[in-house]
């Protein structure tokens, strides 16, 4: 199916569409590094306010199974901009949050609605001409990834400077201005005629009959688990003795992993010269690689640093990769298969927060990274199956 328009040469909207990615995801990860404080705000347990994290990660999910499939089947030039605006609205409830119930609230709905940057990836991969799906898909993912690192940071500078609110507040007024900007400037795409109950029958369909994107699919869910245990315990390991670090310090740590982010960019160009495993296996080892970092992270902050930048950069090569695969899957239905993938991959991230935070309760630091190296080694065993697979059934992609 050959793009009616190619946005990969129209600049604006795609930096206005990477703009939308990063503030949808980031609106995800503003409790990762004001645990802390919203712990010490509202005077509950370490436990409860860390479940913030948890909330943000599972309602996304949820908004990915649910909501994502939708794409293939409305106008998403008017359903992108509601999604976005409805995100603004969770975040400005967070940010009037009275107690901790209320900010659970605010994030359920910023996580339902802010899948909407799923949404807006399948779409540019349809406004593009085929050999340009990995570059335009990098370029989105690189706003994305930032935009997740980005907002870590200044929710640490701005609790700093003001009140752990005002992330929340600043990001929904930056939500609603563009969801206005992006309003009539969205390629409109073909729609395919199917009600709700045939969405889900067709994704049934599509797992069975697309062995790869299952298989894809678990790489990613264990490779952002891995991640995510080390997300929902950072401010837990960086508050406390010997680093007794702030807000705004654990939230710029954050910004060594923008190198790692920015490279999906140059990585999708590589995916679509065919060397998708290559990036796999080069993720997979950087993910390792960063867990033996953590290890050492309490004998020296330099070796948390190091492992933060390069479990950012094995992620986004091992994301990207799975990306440009699965779109070239069906291209008739890719919302649908994003919303596969991008749910299982976000059940990872969910399950891996979980994780992280058991880990923790019961063995400390030691046993969050045994943790996150038992994740990235399952990542790289159904990647192993993947590869498996493919040489099988000998089909390049």
């Amino acid at each position: 199916m050959q793009p009616t328009a190619d946005i990969s040469q129209n600049k604006n909207l795609l930096w206005l569409m990477a703009i939308a990615c990063g503030l949808c995801a980031g609106a995800n990860y503003y409790s990762q590094p004001l645990i802390h404080s919203i712990q010490t705000y509202f005077n509950v347990t370490q436990g409860q306010a860390a479940l913030t994290v948890t909330f943000a990660q599972v309602s996304y999910a949820l908004g990915l199974l649910f909501i994502v499939p939708l794409g293939d089947v409305v106008n998403k030039t008017k359903f992108i901009p509601w999604l976005i605006f409805l995100a603004g609205i969770g975040l400005l409830l967070c940010g009037f949050s009275v107690n901790l119930p209320m900010l659970w609230l605010g994030t359920l709905m910023t996580g339902l609605f802010s899948v909407a940057a799923q949404v807006l990836i399948p779409l540019a991969t349809m406004a593009v001409k085929p050999e340009k799906t990995g570059e335009v898909v990098g370029f989105l993912m690189s706003g994305l990834l930032v935009g997740i690192l980005l907002s870590t940071s200044l929710a640490g500078l701005l609790s700093n400077l003001f009140q752990w609110k005002v992330i929340y507040l600043l990001s929904a007024i930056l939500m609603f201005i563009v969801a206005y900007l992006l309003r009539g400037k969205l390629p409109y795409v073909l729609r395919f005629q199917l009600n709700y109950a045939q969405i889900f029958k067709s994704m049934g369909s599509l797992l069975v009959e697309e062995k790869r994107l299952l298989l894809r699919a678990l790489v990613g869910a264990c490779a952002f688990g891995s991640m995510s245990s080390l997300f929902s315990t950072m401010a837990l390991l960086l508050s406390a003795p010997p680093f007794q670090l702030k807000d705004f310090v654990i939230g710029l740590i954050s910004l060594v992993g923008v190198f790692g982010a920015l490279s999906t960019a140059y990585a999708g160009k590589l995916a679509d010269r065919g060397l998708t495993t290559t990036l796999t296996w080069a993720g997979c080892l950087l993910l390792t690689f960063s867990w033996v970092c953590f290890f050492f992270a309490k004998v020296s902050l330099i070796f948390y640093i190091l492992g933060f930048g390069l479990i950012n950069w094995g992620l986004a090569l091992i994301h990207t990769s799975n990306q440009n695969i699965i779109f070239k899957l069906r291209p008739d239905a890719k919302s649908r298969l994003n919303a596969i993938y991008m749910t299982l991959y976000f059940t990872g991230a969910a399950s891996g927060s979980a994780i992280g935070i058991f880990a923790w309760r019961h063995g400390g630091w030691i046993m969050t990274c045994s943790a996150g190296i038992g994740l990235t080694i399952f990542a790289a065993c159904f990647a192993l199956i993947d590869r498996i697979h493919f040489h099988q059934k000998k089909r390049p992609i």
